[in-house]
């Protein structure tokens, strides 16, 4: 038996965990190589792929209506097409869930990261690689389509926020429509067209467009790389210096932190946001304490601009005087109101001790 002959066999026997270990470690590949979402050879790789998937998901609509046949040349080739298709919708999906990632609240973002993984696990299903129903396809092209707007336009117009998301909306319409406009000539039953490529977009559309009014849509390319709470800050030169209480836990965490208040202890609350340097925008530090009545009541909202081109992310801080002690939380926000990140803390109210010690961070 010929090697390739083996190959086939060992495959076929094996497929199922060949395809998971395969995914696993393209996601993983994906996750080590990602670069930042504004450099433009990564800009230019995802129009690239996304034009490879328009056009193989063209001719493969023509190809089962038999309105279109390959040469004899691209008919040894053409049997290779879905693979080089789900290929390229599971490197884009997986480069656009991991900057969705990078940009989410955990706490406010799991249901879009949760659609945007099934999504990713959808591509590489057996039924779905190989299923004769093009609106699957057109759906999850769709999805990278519309995520790939919507890096490009915050990158153009310098913010995040409605403008570029409606922008985002329109033109993954346009690019739809008029491939609609060219398979219309080729096809004329509107039904087919409807149920192979507009349906699919316009849920796309929707779902996407539901997720952003409810604040659902992390609100990339921005993300928070550090966030604590601390008893000083102090600014020298290029470099802050952070001061916690030795016993504190002052790093980014899922988790609370206390805060042991002395009298004339001020909070500082500090944070890393990472932006993109043709991104010039404004985010919202929104404090809120929960009350006796165990809802979270806001305190105050305090309004920063940042400026990207810091790979080490944009460096802002708010602080408060007057506070009472119990349980607190600090929302950072983009100007729109998508979430970036979250703080819980506990604020303790101690006597002032002598000697007090603390530790150093340098930012």
């Amino acid at each position: 038996m010929k090697w390739t002959e083996q190959f086939s066999e060992f495959r076929k026997k094996h497929e199922a965990k060949l395809d998971i270990t395969f995914f696993i470690c393209g996601f993983v590949f994906d996750a080590w190589m990602v670069a930042f979402p504004d450099e433009p050879l990564v800009i230019l790789q995802q129009a690239f792929y996304l034009f490879i998937i328009a056009m193989l998901i063209h001719y493969e609509l023509l190809f089962r209506l038999e309105k279109w046949r390959p040469s004899n040349f691209a008919m040894k080739i053409w049997p290779y097409q879905n693979f080089a298709l789900h290929f390229c919708l599971g490197t884009l999906l997986n480069v656009y869930s991991l900057f969705y990632i990078k940009s989410a609240s955990l706490f406010s973002s799991a249901a879009f990261l949760v659609l945007m993984i099934v999504m990713i696990f959808m591509n590489e299903l057996p039924f779905v690689k190989k299923s004769k129903k093009i609106n699957l396809k057109v759906g999850l092209y769709s999805i990278c389509l519309f995520s790939f707007f919507s890096i490009v336009f915050p990158l153009l117009f310098g913010f995040i926020g409605l403008v570029p998301f409606c922008f985002s909306v329109v033109s993954t319409l346009a690019i739809l429509l008029v491939q609609l406009r060219l398979l219309r000539n080729l096809v004329p039953e509107p039904g087919v067209l409807f149920k192979a490529i507009f349906a699919p977009v316009v849920t796309v559309v929707i779902i996407f467009a539901s997720f952003f009014f409810l604040g659902l849509i992390p609100p990339v390319p921005l993300s928070a790389k550090e966030q604590g709470i601390y008893h000083y800050l102090v600014k020298r030169d290029a470099h802050f210096y952070l001061y916690a209480e030795t016993n504190e836990n002052s790093f980014w965490n899922f988790g609370k932190t206390t805060f042991h208040a002395e009298p004339d202890d001020k909070i500082y609350f500090y944070s890393q946001i990472f932006s993109p340097a043709r991104i010039s925008d404004k985010i919202i530090v929104h404090w809120f304490k929960k009350n006796n009545a165990g809802d979270w009541e806001s305190m105050d909202k305090v309004p920063v601009a940042i400026k990207g081109g810091r790979e080490e992310g944009f460096r802002a801080f708010t602080f408060k005087s007057n506070y009472d002690a119990g349980e607190w939380k600090i929302l950072v926000q983009t100007s729109s109101g998508a979430e970036i990140s979250r703080h819980y803390f506990d604020v303790v109210k101690v006597d002032k001790v002598p000697g007090r010690i603390f530790k150093v961070l340098e930012r």
